[in-house]
């Protein structure tokens, strides 16, 4: 989602980078550029006018033009009103102290309310919250099996009703909510394929029976600027309190994505992005312009590292990693806290430059399931001490592993240089987590982030980043 525009970004402000000086002239040409690349993207066509003229005003400022670096104090503007476009700042979900609080979705049909609704009960179960799922879809077939389903994989109760009245349906999953003791109660609306004046009025009674804490729209980011429109007539007709933005892993243009909040005056709260129960996720209105723009979203990344339990890393590989001492076992570690945190894609995505390395074909998505398949072709010696590795027993390997001896060389060669690596980096990031004989948690564990080198903690995991980025290293 939203590749293409930020694709068609980047290359509007490389071309600005390449001049010492900008003038009038340049600044107009750039604002041109964008405003199309916007309009392609299928943003509302107020929206782009508004934001453009913003855009302008501010790089025209004589401090923007007569600065040492023109291009990166435009790169700046257009990020800070791109992000002012989206919200400014997070929009967090609050629940009052009623017991329980009642969250209902509205939306569309194929809006992706049902799932939404089975992923936010997911999410307030990781919270420590004890949702219940009210089936109140009663027109589109096997929509109540279907939350049903979903809920049993997340062992979330499920109301159901009579499966008739849907009003009758949101009362009676309140109800049950204070007799099973559950904190919260998520509502499933019916939709239709557009607005009318059944839906609407249906969600009006549901709204007064239930009187819901907060009040979600689910929107397809598939959509597009229509999405305007449908949004206008639920904010009217029911006041809803912030948006759920479905589908953001499509291929469409998003144009939606970056209209609903201009318009409508709503926060998007949060964006789904894959089909899994943990895909759904709080927005962050500064990291999607960020990614928009190709700076990439490494925070986002580390915050769903530090999710994973601290049990998953074993000390002995910490401390391997630690002293920078690796082998081909730690390789496949890393492969698979590569997966936990979403995989190869997610994680190249949120570096800087990442999208376009994977739209462009420059990373090859499968490296690392052939190199798993290669490792797991090695005897245990031959993975715990990969320097014994000849040349019979890399084609005895390569046989085993179905690929080519070259293929086994490149793997040892980037373990090698991996290795190097981390020999240079592990004593600056020792030395920012407290030395070798730094903290550590139950069993000798370090504290951190499980999965990353030397039990880093968010704040190491910054500085690793900025030193990455500036090339700061010694040795």
């Amino acid at each position: 989602m939203l590749d293409n525009l930020s694709e068609r970004l980047q290359g509007i402000f490389s071309g600005l980078r390449g001049k010492g000086r900008l003038t009038e002239e340049d600044i107009n040409a750039a604002m041109r550029e964008i405003r199309l690349a916007l309009l392609e993207a299928d943003v509302n066509f107020k929206v782009v006018k508004s934001f453009i003229a913003k855009c302008k005003d501010r790089c025209l400022e004589a401090e923007v033009l007569e600065s040492l670096t023109p291009a990166q104090n435009v790169t700046k503007v257009v990020l800070d009103e791109l992000t002012a476009l989206l919200g400014r700042s997070e929009s967090k979900l609050v629940l009052s102290g009623r017991i329980p609080n009642v969250i209902m979705l509205v939306g569309l049909q194929g809006s992706g309310k049902t799932t939404a609704a089975a992923k936010l009960a997911y999410l307030l179960k990781q919270q420590g919250h004890s949702p219940l799922l009210a089936a109140c879809d009663v027109y589109r077939p096997a929509a109540a099996d279907q939350l049903q389903t979903l809920g049993d994989e997340m062992g979330v109760r499920v109301y159901r009703g009579d499966g008739k009245d849907p009003v009758a349906i949101a009362k009676g999953g309140v109800r049950d909510a204070i007799d099973s003791m559950r904190d919260v109660v998520i509502v499933d609306t019916a939709g239709r394929l557009h607005v009318d004046e059944q839906m609407m009025q249906e969600a009006e009674d549901i709204k007064k029976a239930v009187k819901p804490d907060q009040i979600l729209m689910v929107v397809d980011a598939m959509t597009g600027q229509d999405v305007v429109n449908v949004a206008a007539a639920f904010a009217e007709r029911v006041d809803f309190d912030g948006v759920i933005m479905s589908k953001m892993d499509g291929d469409a243009r998003g144009g939606g994505a970056l209209s609903i909040r201009e318009v409508t005056g709503k926060p998007i709260k949060f964006i789904s992005q894959g089909e899994k129960p943990d895909s759904l996720e709080p927005f962050h209105p500064d990291r999607m312009a960020k990614r928009i723009l190709g700076m990439g979203d490494v925070i986002s990344l580390i915050e769903t590292a530090s999710k994973m339990k601290a049990e998953e890393i074993e000390a002995e590989t910490a401390e391997r990693m630690a002293r920078a001492n690796l082998n081909l076992n730690d390789f496949l570690e890393m492969n698979k806290q590569i997966h936990k945190v979403g995989g190869i894609t997610k994680l190249i995505s949120a570096l800087p430059g990442g999208d376009r390395a994977l739209s462009s074909g420059q990373v090859d998505l499968k490296a690392l399931d052939r190199m798993e398949v290669i490792i797991h072709s090695m005897t245990k010696r031959e993975r715990e001490h990969p320097e014994i590795l000849n040349g019979s027993r890399r084609a005895r390997i390569a046989r085993g592993a179905g690929v080519t001896v070259t293929d086994v060389n490149q793997l040892i060669k980037k373990f090698n240089e991996t290795k190097k690596m981390m020999k240079k980096v592990m004593p600056q990031v020792n030395a920012m987590t407290g030395g070798k004989k730094g903290k550590k948690g139950k069993k000798g564990r370090r504290r951190g982030i499980p999965g990353m080198p030397g039990g880093m903690g968010l704040a190491e995991m910054r500085q690793l980043q900025q030193m990455l980025e500036k090339g700061d290293f010694k040795g």
